[in-house]
């Protein structure tokens, strides 16, 4: 890594920073959203307010932890809560999902910022995005919603440095996504069927796994885990046994382990090629605001 250029690039995030003059700053708890609220706060101080958007998409782990950074670091979290899962332009789940959910978080975004008497709203997009499809970014260029670590060029490497510099807890938490993410795309989403998955993974990480998804496909459940995590399952018939009865209580019929393991957008891996569903690669980062990392 350039150490020369990351210094340029954190300095030019504090000044970009400056210039905002106020901002609320959308935070998941990712590192991307986590170090855009460090630095937010320790350039701009009160004139920087933190919020989190609380919604059945999130999973109440990482809830708990961007809590929990948040009042290490003092930023005075503001949480609201997000109506997205109750729209059915979300629910039908489309290619579009994320772009409904953006503009759902945006718009109250807006609001708030309104009362706070704060001039603009920022989210933590980040130079490796501009990469990928993403359709929550097109919610945010419509509200003019300012990405501070994108403009001075950031990658995910380069923000995990200054994280992990920072002191903060969440520079090498596994990157997440909304609990949507785990659906294919056109599988209709509800809060019932997003609390399910939850519960499932919930379960996977109190046995120590770290790095997983479970992605839902109707009464299926198909296992991701991190390629170095998947020999602990998958030779460990009395394990797998437990991991398939316990998902089983929460509602699948059938339980699988995905040989190819963890991998960011696998919720599509059943669509066929160059089919729309396929295209959705919606799940890296942050793009909830969350989460959305």
């Amino acid at each position: 890594m350039d150490e020369a250029l990351l210094k340029e690039k954190e300095e030019r995030l504090s000044s970009l920073l400056e210039q905002l003059g106020s901002v609320v700053v959308a935070y998941s708890g990712g590192v991307d959203s986590s170090l855009l609220s460090y630095y937010a706060r320790k350039v701009l101080g009160g004139r920087a307010r933190i919020v989190i958007a609380v919604s059945p998409s999130l999973a109440q782990e990482e809830l708990v932890a961007a809590r929990a950074q948040a009042e290490a670091f003092q930023w005075d979290l503001i949480e609201i809560r997000t109506g997205e899962v109750d729209k059915p332009e979300y629910r039908r789940n489309d290619a579009l999902r994320c772009y409904f959910c953006k503009s759902t978080l945006f718009e109250d975004l807006e609001k708030l910022s309104r009362e706070l008497a704060c001039d603009h709203i920022a989210y933590g997009a980040n130079q490796d995005d501009l990469g990928d499809f993403r359709p929550g970014h097109k919610a945010a260029r419509e509200r003019r919603v300012k990405s501070p670590l994108q403009e001075c060029g950031l990658s995910k490497e380069e923000i995990r440095a200054l994280a992990r510099r920072a002191g903060l807890p969440s520079w090498d938490r596994p990157q997440a996504a909304c609990l949507s993410s785990r659906f294919q795309t056109h599988e209709p989403i509800s809060v019932e069927l997003l609390s399910r998955v939850e519960r499932a993974e919930q379960y996977l990480h109190a046995l120590g796994f770290r790095q997983l998804r479970v992605r839902h496909h109707g009464d299926l459940a198909r296992i991701e885990l991190d390629c170095h995590e998947l020999p602990r399952l998958s030779s460990d018939r009395e394990l797998m046994s437990r991991v398939a009865a316990e998902l089983k209580k929460l509602g699948y019929r059938y339980v699988v382990l995905d040989l190819e393991g963890y991998r960011r957008g696998g919720a599509n891996v059943l669509a066929k090629p160059g089919s729309a569903a396929q295209a959705d690669t919606s799940e890296g980062g942050e793009e909830r605001g969350r989460r959305s990392s």
